[in-house]
């Protein structure tokens, strides 16, 4: 079928959810899965002058394609699941790096040279080439992250499926995300930044940039290069004053800065330790 008539099937099962139950209603749910699990469709994809366009109707697909699944007894080795959803397989065709414990949900795509660790990928999620998920980063479902991404220990990717029209997380290419770091509710992290450990960025963070004589604040949003750490500012409540989460950009990536540095190395430039 083609996109057009893929599209078009699509919107009009979301508008009239009695067409779940016919063979050809579910073909196309199934067959803008499989786009999604070789990487031919995603749900957000970029416009090349620095935007994103959501496709709000690959992420109805995602959506419908939960009630038409039925649960069932999967296993791997010893190991038993019991879900909707299948596993990616045949890691060895795909060039991907899967380490024991390393889970990828059919839908998602994994580009040749990605690396799992013992980790987890979402339906919906688009992780391109070179990418490091290392050991229990989790990235959720529809996340969009990209080339030469360094997914450091413990980090949390945030999923999004509903409100169709809301932007998923999106990491540019060759960012280094810390340890632990959490980043959610549709923020865009631009190319080369780096964010040292524990940094948080939701869609209402308060991004600081304190490298000139004035702060500059983003919401959402870490332009290309920045370097990230973790901070607080003092907001006055009925109770008194007390200090809240933020994050600081205390600097940019320099031009010298190999794009595999360490992140000690990125942040000693700015007299930081991670």
């Amino acid at each position: 079928m083609e996109l057009t008539e893929l599209r078009k099937t699509i919107e009009a099962i979301w508008d009239d959810r009695g067409l779940l139950d016919r063979a050809d209603s579910q073909e196309a749910i199934r067959q803008v899965i499989e786009l999604l699990d070789k990487g031919k469709l995603r749900t957000a994809q970029p416009l090349g002058d620095g935007t994103w366009q959501v496709n709000e109707w690959v992420k109805k697909a995602v959506i419908l394609y939960f009630p038409i699944q039925k649960m069932r007894k999967m296993s791997s080795g010893d190991i038993e699941f019991f879900d909707k959803m299948e596993t990616k397989q045949d890691f060895e065709s795909l060039g991907v790096r899967v380490v024991p414990n390393g889970v990828a949900r059919y839908g998602s795509y994994l580009a040749p040279g990605v690396i799992m660790m013992p980790s987890y990928v979402n339906i919906g999620a688009y992780v391109d080439s070179g990418t490091m998920v290392d050991t229990w980063a989790t990235v959720g479902s529809c996340a969009q992250i990209g080339k030469s991404v360094h997914l450091s220990g413990g980090v949390g990717i945030g999923g999004v499926l509903e409100p169709v029209q809301a932007a998923p997380v999106i990491i540019e290419d060759h960012c280094f995300i810390g340890s632990r770091c959490i980043i959610v509710e549709g923020a865009h992290i631009g190319a080369e930044a780096v964010l040292g450990a524990n940094v948080v960025i939701t869609g209402s963070t308060k991004i600081i940039d304190v490298t000139a004589a004035d702060p500059v604040q983003y919401k959402g949003y870490v332009p290309p290069r920045s370097v990230v750490i973790p901070g607080s500012y003092t907001k006055h409540f009925p109770a008194g004053e007390y200090q809240v989460p933020c994050a600081l950009i205390i600097g940019r990536r320099k031009e010298s800065t190999d794009r595999k540095t360490t992140l000690n190395d990125a942040l000693r430039d700015f007299g930081v330790l991670a």
